[in-house]
């Protein structure tokens, strides 16, 4: 069956987005109908005279709310910056999209600042989970989750500081992918941590966050052969990472480790003490906290007020980190991410619960400390890439009428081509 043009694909993609029934207006805060049309024509045309400009030419795609588009304010999820002044030019990865033939059609909702994985947007409203409408989606990516699970674009660009593009993918049931951080650039992506913030795709298969992430980072791209799985050496990080699952992530997250195992993959329970040193460095205040703090301090002393609760909350935090214990936690980090390279270097991933939780209620988010509960728990896996400098990806997990659970991968910095071969045999085997 031929493919539909990419006129056609962008046409429906914007009859979603302005169907009052959906979810568009709360998770895309500005529709580039227009521009995007053209952008479309330009790629059929293209594509009728045998020419392609590579994997995402006419690709209909969403950007997240922090980067920066020529001419426009970078809102970040806030109404701080709805007024600042227009970016003089677009986030580099925005360039290297349109570049690629890319339809940008909107720029998605998001966590105000980028700070939480629950996804709230008390300013812009908060994007229903796919799954069930009074669910959160996730963050802080969280437009660009159900932007991609509804078909209001077919990749949606987020960022991931502690998670950000593989929880929400996780609860809305879809692929997100966070790289190797210094693959790809964050040039004109309003920052929330300069050491964790990188760049990444979600998308309903492994296969189209392959195509992004190949020309966000530029790198040629090569289509994604499936790695056999037989002999594949997965462990199974044991201890915090598997700690307060509910009943539904633990069962199928049980049932994923039987089908791998029974396709051959050879899984080992592994422990990690770094787990505990981590949490030990973060004691100290954070890196996220920190940097943040340095951002937006004049901010929040001019317009402190106009923040979500919850954000200003963490931002604040990073005041009392002192400069001496942010040095100690940047040489602690230094130090952890040598040990955690070393121990993987003898199995090709991590295998983890992407979330011990599914999905909660927003009303079960609704006031501070059943926010930061959440919060904690959704951010608590992935965070452990962003940490170590990782790569990862979360897969959605066979669900039989259930929420969505994410089974999460995850390898050494600079084995993104390799995982992405791992990830995609798991998803035709997971299928």
């Amino acid at each position: 069956m031929t493919r539909p043009s990419s006129r056609d694909r962008l046409e429906s993609a914007l009859a979603r987005i302005r169907d009052p029934k959906g979810e568009g207006a709360r998770a895309c805060l500005t529709v580039y109908a227009e521009a995007a049309s053209a952008a479309a024509d330009a790629a059929d045309a293209r594509a009728r005279g045998g020419i392609s400009l590579g994997p995402l030419d006419g690709a209909v795609v969403s950007i997240k709310d922090l980067f920066d588009v020529k001419g426009e304010p970078t809102r970040a999820g806030s109404t701080v910056l709805a007024d600042a002044k227009p970016a003089i030019a677009d986030a580099q990865v925005v360039r290297r999209l349109r570049q690629a033939g890319a339809v940008i059609v909107a720029k998605t909702n998001m966590t105000e600042f980028a700070f939480s994985g629950v996804g709230l947007n008390p300013h812009y409203g908060t994007p229903g989970n796919p799954a069930d409408r009074a669910r959160i989606p996730g963050g802080s990516s969280s437009g660009a989750a159900v932007a991609a699970a509804d078909g209001l674009c077919e990749i949606a660009i987020g960022s991931d500081t502690g998670g950000s593009t593989r929880i929400p993918a996780a609860l809305c049931g879809i692929v997100g992918y966070k790289p190797s951080r210094q693959r790809i650039p964050t040039e004109g992506a309003f920052p929330l941590s300069f050491t964790l913030d990188s760049i990444g795709p979600l998308a309903r298969t492994v296969a189209e966050c392959a195509a992004a992430d190949a020309v966000m980072a530029g790198e040629d791209f090569e289509d994604v052969e499936r790695a056999p799985l037989a002999g594949l050496r997965f462990g199974v990080a044991q201890g915090l990472p598997l700690e307060d699952m509910d009943e539904t992530v633990s069962r199928r997250f049980s049932e994923a480790l039987a089908r791998l195992a029974k396709a051959g993959v050879r899984l080992s329970d592994e422990t990690f003490p770094s787990f505990e040193e981590m949490l030990a460095a973060n004691a100290k205040g954070g890196f996220a906290p920190a940097e943040a703090y340095s951002i937006h301090r004049d901010l929040l002393t001019a317009r402190g007020d106009q923040y979500d609760p919850n954000v200003r909350a963490r931002i604040e935090r990073g005041a009392k980190v002192s400069a001496a214990d942010y040095v100690e936690m940047m040489r602690m980090r230094a130090r952890l991410i040598r040990s955690m390279d070393a121990r993987l270097s003898g199995l090709d991933a991590l295998v983890l619960p992407t979330t011990p939780i599914v999905a909660p209620l927003m009303g079960e988010v609704a006031t501070r400390e059943t926010f930061s509960a959440k919060n904690m728990l959704l951010l608590r896996n992935t965070s452990i890439g962003n940490f170590f400098d990782l790569c990862g990806i979360s897969l959605p997990l066979p669900r039989d009428g259930g929420l969505p659970v994410g089974l999460m991968l995850m390898a050494r910095n600079g084995q993104d081509r390799r995982l992405f071969r791992i990830a995609a045999a798991l998803e035709a085997l997971l299928a």
